[in-house]
């Protein structure tokens, strides 16, 4: 199974958008994407790649599914990973800050 995350776009420069996942910021390739994006536009994402423009009538009814799907995912491997990703991710800039 492949699995796409959503995403907002936070900047973009060339075929780069930094892209905002549930609070973690990674940036992402628009090379494959089937339209142009700007800050505030939600794309799917996988493996480093925006696959498609999320339309914004879909934005919350998408969030919402993935949001529950990592909810009842349970032992599911594949959200283990993801949610330790989003956490260590979380837990890298809130030590940044406490530096800063």
């Amino acid at each position: 199974m492949c699995l796409g995350v959503p995403g907002k776009v936070v900047s973009v420069e060339g075929q780069v958008a930094l892209v905002d996942f549930f609070g973690v910021r990674r940036e992402t390739r628009l090379d494959v994407i089937d339209e142009p994006v700007g800050p505030g536009d939600y794309v799917l994402n996988h493996v480093g790649f925006a696959i498609r423009k999320i339309p914004a009538e879909d934005i919350r009814e998408t969030l919402s599914l993935y949001e529950l799907l990592l909810r009842e995912a349970g032992g599911d491997m594949m959200a283990d990973d993801v949610r330790g990703e989003i956490e260590a991710a979380r837990g890298a800039a809130r030590q940044e800050a406490a530096r800063a």
